[in-house]
């Protein structure tokens, strides 16, 4: 990921202000991504939580069934990289800037391949008289949850359909739902863990925030929602 300001090597801070105040408040331009998500965090009773969305399962989406971060591309209308986060954070799970502690930093900009897409990444914490998120339209969530940080120590090898075909990947699995790839990826390098996609090449390739957008692959990408 090219970020702001960058993770922690070995493991990351433990308190919710000192893993966030690592990146700056600002509002990218449009122009840095094609689409942006965001990590929201929150304390559990045993470690801090990252919420996370299922997709819909739905023959027109390549996502369908992913679990993702809540966010989605651009739409013309967005005057800068953060509203389009907040935007797709009201539509996909009912919360807003009102339900965030000191609104949303932002973590840095990197490359979703399987989609041919960059996307913006922005971090912030649950308020503490924050809306618990839900699911907001069925078409496209499915089910909204927390993960433990706690579970990213687990890793498990799963097959999935990958840029380089059909194949194993690492994994995160928490009660039944399966993370893994470009969502997982970015959630580990928040919480300074060291990579672990063994895959080589494009699949988990990095790019600068402000390279040029990428042609679109065959299926045309995701359909608006959030990434996998």
């Amino acid at each position: 990921m090219s970020a702001s300001a960058p993770a922690s090597e070995g493991d990351a801070p433990r308190a919710l202000p000192d893993l966030l105040h690592r990146y700056p408040a600002e509002t990218p331009p449009v122009s840095t991504a094609g689409a942006a998500v965001t990590i929201v965090l929150r304390e559990g009773r045993q470690a801090i939580e990252t919420l996370l969305i299922e997709r819909t399962e739905r023959a027109t989406d390549p996502a369908s069934g992913q679990v993702a971060l809540p966010g989605g591309h651009v739409d013309d209308g967005d005057g800068s990289l953060l509203a389009t986060a907040l935007r797709e954070l009201e539509e996909e799970v009912g919360l807003t800037r009102g339900d965030l502690r000191d609104g949303p930093r932002f973590v840095g900009a990197s490359e979703a391949s399987r989609f041919r897409l960059v996307v913006g990444v922005f971090a912030a914490a649950l308020g503490p008289d924050g809306r618990a998120p839900s699911v907001r339209s069925a078409d496209e969530v499915a089910h909204v949850f927390w993960l433990p940080r706690s579970a990213l120590a687990t890793t498990a090898r799963v097959h999935r359909e990958t840029v380089q075909g059909y194949t194993e990947v690492n994994a995160t699995v928490f009660e039944g739902h399966v993370l893994w790839g470009f969502t997982r990826r970015v959630i580990r390098d928040f919480f300074g863990l060291p990579p672990e996609d063994v895959l080589a090449g494009p699949l988990f390739a990095d790019r600068s925030p402000h390279a040029p957008d990428l042609p679109p692959p065959a299926d045309g990408g995701p359909d608006g929602g959030a990434l996998p």
